[in-house]
């Protein structure tokens, strides 16, 4: 079976979008982003700064080291970055190419600067408003919903871009309302293979480099080379090789990655437990880019009902579709699939997003392992049963359950968790 062109255009612009390359954690340069964009709007550095973000994005900048910076962490340290350095051009890539010298002026400007942040209600989970002054000008640019999505600009009362503020992280993007675990199936297996290879094949080229990097040297909690002192075989080797990528990514690692729903902990956990496990199995690399495609889409169709930033961890979402990109691998159909799928969800679901940090890295271990669990369990004529918990009547269902559960039933705890960080 193959879908029509219009399905497969729609799934093609869909990974275009959502496989970006980032250097350091999303959030950290979510904040950087707009500094920079803030520094060109008034055109010099702020002395004088007053940043107004989101509880979401403060909790997910709070502990993660941002790259180029030293080894600092935090918004001021976001900030200071996208102020002495940044290229607002470059997007994600906004601090790629902090020099040495870019490095040590960080301190400088955080030393003679008025930096002040606060977190005020606002509709968006991901918000970041940053108004600058200098020389007896201001300017003002509001970043909102995705990551470099800039809805405000203003200088001097002149507003230069206003676009309207709603809760909705889907503004402005793909319609994803036609993603299904069937259509996300026949896509992958039947795709042009050139369709998907600027962005899967980048997405694995960059994603195992750094998770290698992150086995090779000592990265924050080192859960990847941990997990494999007690074991080699391919389900440990699958989830160190993903946990190793996020061990060296939350502690600082300069090596970009491919991001999917706005995170790259959710791209590496997406891709390289799926390419572990097929070179392991002796796939080529046009089935491994197939089943990473699977992978991706799943992890994809799960968020878009959660939203980009939540109280419940994208890490386990990512970690459920590799377990359905590994279960393709060992010839799934969609029936597996789609036990596999809820299986895991069954296991994980409500697992927290407490911020970005070194413990990600063995958040994403879990998940994966639920996701291999989840095809195990198929395999064996076990599977839990529709109206267990959360699970729906059918694959769907449940994914649309877990939206609800993440996006409406998991706001308290979302304030619950940034009480306990700030206090």
């Amino acid at each position: 079976m193959m879908l029509n062109d219009s399905k497969i255009a729609a799934y093609t612009a869909i990974l275009q979008e959502e496989l970006l390359l980032a250097t350091g954690c999303t959030e950290p340069i979510a904040v950087a982003y707009c500094a920079a964009k803030l520094r060109e709007v008034l055109g010099g550095k702020p002395e004088k700064i007053l940043a107004e973000i989101s509880g979401n994005i403060l909790k997910n900048v709070k502990s993660v080291v941002v790259p180029n910076t030293g080894g600092r962490r935090g918004i001021d340290a976001a900030i200071a970055v996208g102020i002495v350095a940044g290229d607002a051009d470059a997007e994600l890539q906004v601090i790629a190419n902090v020099t040495e010298a870019d490095v040590a002026a960080i301190q400088t400007y955080l030393d003679s600067t008025d930096i002040r942040v606060t977190c005020p209600e606002t509709p968006c989970l991901l918000d970041i408003k940053l108004t600058g002054w200098r020389e007896g000008h201001h300017a003002c640019v509001r970043v909102a919903n995705n990551h470099t999505n800039i809805i405000y600009m203003e200088k001097d009362g002149n507003i230069l871009r206003e676009l309207p503020v709603t809760g909705n992280a889907e503004d402005n993007l793909q319609d994803k309302s036609v993603l299904n675990v069937q259509d996300i199936i026949t896509f992958a297996e039947t795709v042009p293979l050139d369709n998907i290879r600027p962005t899967v094949g980048r997405q694995i080229e960059k994603n195992t480099a750094i998770a290698a990097e992150g086995l090779q040297n000592s990265w924050g909690a080192n859960i990847g080379s941990t997990l494999l002192e007690s074991s080699q075989d391919w389900a440990t080797q699958a989830r160190a090789w993903a946990a190793a990528g996020s061990d060296a990514r939350m502690n600082g690692c300069e090596m970009p990655v491919v991001i999917v729903s706005g995170s790259g902990n959710q791209g590496i956990t997406a891709s390289v437990p799926v390419w572990k496990y097929g070179k392991l199995m002796g796939a080529d690399d046009d089935t491994i880019l197939r089943a990473v495609c699977l992978s991706d889409l799943i992890t994809i169709h799960q968020k878009t009902g959660i939203g980009r930033l939540s109280a419940y961890c994208g890490a386990v979402s990512a970690g459920v579709g590799a377990g359905c990109g590994i279960a393709w691998l060992r010839g799934a159909d969609c029936e597996g699939i789609s036990h596999t799928l809820e299986n895991a969800v069954a296991m994980i679901s409500g697992c927290i997003c407490d911020g970005a940090k070194a413990s990600c890295a063995s958040k994403i271990a879990m998940g994966v392992s639920c996701g291999i669990l989840g095809y195990d369990m198929y395999a064996g004529g076990n599977n839990f049963r529709p109206g267990d918990g959360i699970l729906g009547d059918d694959v769907e269902d449940t994914i649309r359950n877990v939206g609800v559960l993440a996006a409406q039933g998991m706001r308290e705890t979302d304030r619950v968790i940034l009480k306990i960080m700030t206090e």
